[in-house]
């Protein structure tokens, strides 16, 4: 947006754009931590199996050359030994290539955890374009991967020569061992200097890892005006919400309207509001407001009523009591009781006249409403 163009982002990032980022495969993801993990597994490895793997290997050679003459001349010879040659050697690097699996695994798991995005491995062309791509090369991220090469260089560059001094008298005295001593040896040395030169980029692993999470924080940052617009998708538009609303109390006032015909009686004010109750001898409950309203929706109570010959009482103080303490289909507060049992009773016996065709009853002219049930 233009006008959050000028904002600084220093919010933090909302739960939702954390998601979506997440979706997007944009986590928090060290190169330097994966290949430390890579480096040393294989380090270790090698430590700890290259004896086994090498007798393995030396043993397979010694079995593939030493082949009689008569055998070496069948046709089926070559691919029966490959066969075999190929099931010894993934027998003997199965282990080590489960493990360094597991490694190129554990390591990414360990910093952004297990994600799955299509997003991340979709084809994006843009990115082949060299002149999008020369900006990066001049950035902070360029800046920051240029220095980590070149601590990375210095690192091995100094532990190497470290390990030359170090070894230098191994190395000339290897010239006086017996062959197979010196390579043993020498194999050993190889092993041992692979293991410190890699253990030396965990200085690198150790910069790289806290500037990745930082750096992905720094990224996914918000400005206050990425917030706000933020909570109003998520909330809806004020229009939207209000047409909901208005779509929600014409719904409820239909259904209202259609029960106001099976009410028993009308409370009036007589003018400004209406309050039609259902009192239901057979249940034994209090009586239960169906409908409510003022003003135009009070005269469409009462003009409903009136076509379907339901009674109408004006009691001022009981009808704005009984729309401001009542909800719809709710029984009417205890408070009430008394106060509407006057009005059933009126309905009733006016009921009783018509039936026995006996003058009607005068209505109730002193209601009493509990004065914390009163509205002015």
């Amino acid at each position: 947006m233009a006008e959050d163009s000028g904002q600084e982002k220093n919010e933090e990032p909302t739960q939702k754009r954390l998601d979506d980022a997440k979706k997007k495969g944009q986590i928090a993801r060290s190169r330097e931590l994966n290949t430390f993990v890579m480096l040393m597994a294989s380090a270790a490895l090698l430590a700890s199996q290259g004896g086994r793997v090498g007798s393995g290997l030396i043993e397979m050679m010694q079995s593939n050359f030493h082949v009689s003459r008569d055998v070496i001349f069948e046709v089926q010879t070559p691919l029966v030994f490959f066969k075999q040659a190929m099931h010894d050697g993934l027998f003997l690097v199965a282990p080590l290539l489960i493990i360094l699996t597991i490694a190129a695994i554990a390591a990414p798991l360990s910093l952004g955890g297990w994600i799955f995005s299509m997003d991340s491995i979709s084809p994006k062309f843009d990115k082949l374009d060299p002149l999008k791509g020369l900006p990066k090369l001049f950035s902070i991220n360029g800046l920051v991967e240029m220095l980590k090469a070149l601590l990375k260089i210095t690192l091995v560059g100094l532990v190497g020569w470290l390990l030359y001094n170090s070894l230098f008298a191994q190395l000339l005295g290897l010239s006086a061992e017996p062959m197979e001593q010196a390579i043993i040896h020498a194999l050993k040395l190889i092993v041992h200097s692979f293991l410190i030169l890699s253990g030396a980029l965990i200085v690198v692993a150790a910069i790289d890892v806290p500037y990745q999470l930082w750096n992905h924080s720094k990224n996914l940052k918000m400005s206050m005006q990425e917030i706000k617009d933020e909570h109003k998708e998520a909330e809806g538009s004020p229009e939207v919400k209000g047409r909901i609303r208005r779509t929600q109390m014409e719904m409820a006032q239909n259904r209202m309207m259609k029960e106001v015909p099976n009410a028993d009686v009308i409370v009036t004010n007589p003018s400004h509001y209406a309050i039609a109750l259902k009192y239901d001898e057979a249940s034994g409950s209090a009586p239960i407001l169906v409908a409510k309203g003022v003003d135009l929706i009070a005269a469409q109570i009462r003009n409903i009523a009136l076509e379907n010959n339901v009674p109408l009482v004006a009691a001022p103080p009981l009808a704005r009591a009984l729309y401001y303490s009542t909800e719809l289909d709710n029984e009417i507060p205890q408070g009430l009781y008394v106060a509407v049992a006057q009005v059933l009773a009126y309905i009733f016996q006016l009921k009783e006249a018509a039936k026995n065709h006996t003058s009607k009853p005068a209505p109730p002219k002193d209601i009493k409403v509990p004065p914390e049930f009163k509205q002015e």
